[in-house]
C-alpha cells in the first residue's frame, strides 16, 4: 500500500514537471514595444530591480471580473541592484534600489486550458511562466518557485501588479 501511494505521487509529481517543462511561452523579441507599466524594487528579492511590460491584450486591463483576457502577455525585465564596495545594495535619494546589470527576462502569459497541466498548489488560472537570458535564450531555472509564489493571488489573476494595469 505504502508503495502504491508513494508510485501515485511520483507520477502526479512526473506529470506536473512534464507539463512544467514543455516551452510553450516563446520570447517575446517585440516586448519592449509593450506598454513599460511599472517599475520598482522586485518583491521578495532585496538585490533586484524590475521593469514591467504588459502587450496590447494585457494592457487594456482587467475585465469585469477582474481578470486579464486570454492572450495576455506580462514581461519582466529583472535587473541585479548595484552594490557598493561591501557588497550592499545601494540606493537613491528616494530610497529606491538602483538597476544594474540585466539578469533576465521573466515571462508570463496567458492562454485558454493552460493551468489545467498543473497541480492546484501550482495553478495561475490559466497563466504560465518562463525566464530567458537577456539575449532570449531559454534559461534552465525551476519555474515552480514562479508558480507557487504567483499560486495566492487568486483575487488579483495572479498578479502582484494588476492595480497597475487598471
Amino acid at each position: 500500500m505504502k508503495r502504491s501511494l508513494i508510485a501515485i505521487a511520483t507520477l502526479a509529481g512526473f506529470s506536473t514537471l512534464v507539463a512544467a517543462a514543455e516551452p510553450r511561452i516563446s520570447f517575446p523579441a517585440d516586448y519592449k514595444s509593450f506598454k513599460n507599466y511599472l517599475s520598482l524594487d522586485r518583491v521578495g528579492n532585496d538585490d533586484q530591480v524590475i521593469r514591467l511590460f504588459a502587450n496590447d491584450v494585457a494592457s487594456a486591463g482587467p475585465s469585469k471580473d477582474g481578470s486579464l483576457p486570454n492572450g495576455s502577455i506580462l514581461v519582466g525585465e529583472v535587473y541585479k541592484a548595484k552594490l557598493n564596495d561591501k557588497g550592499e545594495v545601494i540606493k537613491s535619494d528616494l530610497g529606491r534600489r538602483i538597476r544594474g546589470k540585466l539578469a533576465a527576462i521573466a515571462v508570463m502569459e496567458k492562454r485558454q486550458g493552460w493551468g489545467e497541466a498543473f497541480s492546484e498548489d501550482l495553478r495561475n488560472g490559466d497563466w504560465d511562466f518562463a525566464i530567458f537570458s537577456p539575449d532570449g535564450k531559454r534559461l534552465n531555472k525551476d519555474l515552480n518557485s514562479c508558480r507557487s509564489c504567483h499560486a495566492p493571488l487568486k483575487d488579483t489573476d495572479h498578479l502582484f501588479s494588476i492595480d497597475h494595469l487598471k
